[in-house]
C-alpha cells in the first residue's frame, strides 16, 4: 500500500530520518512510537505528501486515499454536526447518512446534537466531529495522531472496536498502551533516525528493545577490549624493527575497524513529588446532595438527588460510566468547583483539594515563562528538580523559557498538571490527566501517583492508566453510584459475574415456580422417568439446533435489508434492525452455549 525506501529527512537543521525504510500493507494496524521530537509528526506529513524526503523515495499504491487526524486544530465551521460529518462524501444517500449518525452516536453525540453548529462546540467535541468525518469517508490508510485525546472511556472503547473492523490500514500515534495493545499487531519504533518494526504488543516491544540494548552493549564491551589490546600492542612494539610490519598492519586494521556506537541513554527519570500533609480517615463527604442542570430550550437535567458519597484517606478511585452519567459533576462537587443545589459538601480534618482539568488553564499567568510558572508555589522546590519534572512532562531544555502566552492548549494543560504535582494538596481530583502526554510521561505520572500518600479521584479514558493506578472503581449510572474494589479489569469481571448471577437467579426462580413431580417408590417408575428425561433432552437439543439455524437465517435476512438504500434513508429503522440483530445473535449464542453443555443442559 505504501513503501518508504531508504528515506532521509532533516528539519530545522536536525536529522530526523536516515536511510529509513517501512512497508505498510492493506489492513495492517501499526502504532508509531518514539521520543518527543523524534519526527513522528514529520513522518506523517511525508506520508500525506505535505513534506518531501531529502533522499530516498515514498511509493504509494495507485489511487490510494490517505486520511489524517491531527492532535488539535478542529474544524471551525458554520455547518451542523451532521453536515460537517458528511461534507467530504460524494453521491450522498440514506445509507451513508445513517452510517454517519451511527458513528457520531458511537463517539458520544446524541441525536439532538446532529443539528448543532460545529462552531458552537468545544474544541474537544469539534475534534470528535473531525474524527467522525474521517471515519465516514473511509480512506485506505488512516493516520491518527493521539485519536483518544478528546474521548471519554465509552467513546474510546467504541473507537477501538470500530477500528478493529475498519477495512483499511491504520497507523496511529498514541500514549494509551491499552489502546495500542488492543488494536495494533506491531509497534514501529522511530529512534536513532531509523524505523524498526516489532511484532507483538507494547510490552513485547519493550522486552525486545531491552534485549537488543543488552546485546549491543555486550558487543561494544567486547570490541573495546579488542581495541585496547590492539592499541597496547602498537604502543609496546612501535619502536621495534622486528615487529614494524605487524604494527603497521595493526594500525591499518584499527583504522578500518567499524566501531560500534552506543545510542544515547534514554534514562527513566524517577520523580519524587513532595508529600502532602496527612488528613483524617474521612477525607471528604457529600451529604444528601442534589444537582440539576437547567438547559435553555430543554427540560432540566437531573443528575443527582438526595445523594451521599464519602472519600477515605489513601483511596485511589477511578470514576467510570457512560457519557453524561454524572462523573464530571461528581468530581467537580468533590472539588468544590460546582455547588450542589441542595445538601452539603463536608471536608474532613486538614483536607485540602486540588482540581485538574484540561479546561482550567485560564489561571496561568501569560507573561511568565514555563519555569517561572512551575516554581510559583510555597514549596521552594529546587530549580533543578523543577526542570527535571518539566522535562519529563515534555518541556525539555530551553522550552522552559517559553512564555505561557505562546503555549498550545496541550502545553498549558501539561504545565497545569506539573504545577499541581509540584505542590500537591492531600486530595487530588483529576479529569483526564494523561491527555497530551506521551507514554514515558504517563509512566512517570503513574509512578508518582502510586507513591503519593494522599487521596486521588480521577476520570480517564486510558485503561492502562486506570488499571495501573486505581484500587477502586466508582461506577456512575444515572445518579446511582456503586464502588467496586480493584482496578477496571476486576470491575469488568464483576459486571459479568453479576449478570450471570442475575440470570441464574431468574432461572432458579422459574424452576421453583414449576410444579414438583409426584415421587414414587417404584424403581421401574424411576427408570421410565430417566428414559423420558433423556428423550426430552434429545428433543430439546434438536429444537435448539433448529432455533439457532432460524436465528442465523433471520440475521442474514436483516443484514441484507441493511444494504438496501431505501432502508438506510430511515435512521430509526436502521437502528431498530441493528438492535434486532444484536438480540438474535445474543439468543443464538446462549442457545449454542446450552447445546455445547451436553445432554444435561436440556434437563
Amino acid at each position: 500500500m505504501i513503501t518508504l525506501r531508504n528515506v532521509s529527512k532533516s528539519f530545522g537543521g536536525q536529522s530526523l530520518l536516515e536511510d529509513a525504510s517501512l512497508q505498510i500493507n492493506d489492513g495492517e494496524r501499526f502504532a508509531l512510537v518514539g521520543p518527543n521530537g523524534a519526527g513522528k509528526s514529520t513522518l506523517f506529513k511525508m506520508m500525506l505528501g505535505q513534506e518531501e524526503a531529502d533522499e530516498g523515495e515514498l511509493q504509494f499504491k495507485k489511487g490510494m486515499v490517505v486520511g489524517y487526524l491531527p492532535q488539535e486544530n478542529p474544524p471551525v465551521s458554520d455547518l451542523t454536526v451532521l453536515e460537517e460529518t458528511l461534507a467530504e462524501l460524494e453521491d450522498l444517500d440514506g445509507r451513508k447518512e445513517a452510517e454517519a449518525k451511527a458513528v457520531l452516536m458511537g463517539l458520544g453525540f446524541k441525536v439532538s446534537d446532529f443539528t448543532r453548529k460545529v462552531n458552537t462546540l468545544s474544541g474537544g467535541w469539534a475534534m470528535r466531529v473531525a474524527m467522525a468525518r474521517l471515519l465516514v469517508k473511509k480512506p485506505d490508510l488512516l493516520l491518527l495522531d493521539e485519536p483518544t485525546n478528546h474521548l471519554d472511556l465509552d467513546s474510546m472503547i467504541w473507537l477501538q472496536d470500530y477500528l478493529a473492523w475498519y477495512p483499511g490500514a491504520v497507523f496511529i500515534i498514541s500514549h494509551d498502551r491499552s489502546f495500542i495493545d488492543f488494536l495494533c499487531s506491531a509497534i514501529v519504533s522511530l529512534q536513532e533516525r531509523k524505523l524498526q518494526v516489532y511484532h507483538g504488543d507494547y510490552a513485547n516491544f519493550l522486552a525486545q528493545r531491552e534485549s537488543e540494548k543488552e546485546k549491543l552493549l555486550s558487543q561494544w564491551k567486547q570490541q573495546q577490549l579488542e581495541i585496547a589490546d590492539m592499541e597496547d600492542f602498537i604502543a609496546r612494539n612501535r619502536a621495534r624493527v622486528s615487529t614494524a610490519s605487524r604494527v603497521q598492519s595493526m594500525i591499518k586494521r584499527l583504522d578500518k575497524l567499524e566501531r560500534i556506537e552506543l545510542p544515547p541513554e534514554n534514562k527513566t527519570v524517577k520523580i519524587r513529588f513532595p508529600q502532602p500533609n496527612r488528613t483524617g480517615t474521612k477525607v471528604l463527604e457529600l451529604k444528601n446532595v442534589s444537582k440539576t442542570y437547567k438547559v435553555p430550550g430543554h427540560e432540566p437535567i437531573k443528575v443527582y438527588e438526595n445523594f451521599d458519597f464519602e472519600l477515605n484517606r489513601g483511596q485511589k478511585l477511578a470514576f467510570v460510566g457512560r457519557n453524561g452519567a454524572g462523573k464530571s459533576t461528581l468530581l467537580k462537587m468533590l472539588a468544590g468547583v460546582v455547588e450542589p443545589d441542595a445538601g452539603e459538601r463536608v471536608p474532613g480534618l486538614n483536607a485540602k483539594t486540588g482540581y485538574f482539568s484540561q479546561h482550567s488553564t485560564g489561571i496561568l499567568e501569560p507573561r511568565r515563562t514555563v519555569l517561572q510558572e512551575a516554581m510559583d508555589n510555597d514549596r521552594m522546590n529546587p530549580e533543578l528538580m523543577v526542570r527535571t519534572v518539566l522535562g519529563t512532562f515534555l518541556f525539555p531544555g530551553d522550552n522552559v523559557f517559553k512564555k505561557v502566552s505562546v503555549l498550545s492548549g496541550g502545553e498549558k494543560s501539561r504545565l497545569m498538571l506539573v504545577k499541581l504535582l509540584l505542590d500537591p494538596p492531600n486530595v487530588l481530583l483529576l479529569d483526564e490527566p494523561t491527555t497530551h502526554l506521551d507514554i514515558p510521561s504517563v509512566e512517570a505520572l503513574i509512578a508518582a501517583l502510586k507513591e503519593y500518600e494522599g487521596t486521588v479521584c480521577f476520570i480517564s479514558h486510558d485503561l492502562y492508566f486506570i488499571n495501573q493506578l486505581a484500587d477502586g472503581i466508582v461506577h456512575v449510572d444515572d445518579g446511582k453510584v456503586t464502588v467496586y474494589p480493584g482496578n477496571y479489569d476486576y470491575f469488568q469481571r464483576r459486571q459479568e459475574q453479576l449478570k450471570a448471577e442475575a440470570e441464574a437467579g431468574a432461572a432458579a426462580k422459574a424452576r421453583k415456580a414449576a410444579p414438583e413431580p409426584e415421587r414414587t417408590a417404584d424403581p421401574r417408575e424411576d427408570e421410565r422417568k430417566q428414559k423420558k428425561a433423556r428423550e426430552q433432552a434429545e428433543r430439546r437439543r434438536a429444537k435448539l439446533g433448529e432455533e439457532i439455524a432460524a436465528s442465523r437465517k433471520k440475521v442474514e435476512e436483516l443484514a441484507a435489508r441493511l444494504s438496501d438504500p431505501a432502508v438506510h434513508a430511515d435512521y430509526e429503522l436502521v437502528k431498530s434492525i441493528g438492535d434486532e440483530i444484536k438480540v438474535l445473535e445474543a439468543e443464538a449464542a446462549d442457545k449454542e452455549s446450552e447445546l455445547s453443555a451436553g445432554p444435561e443442559a436440556g434437563r
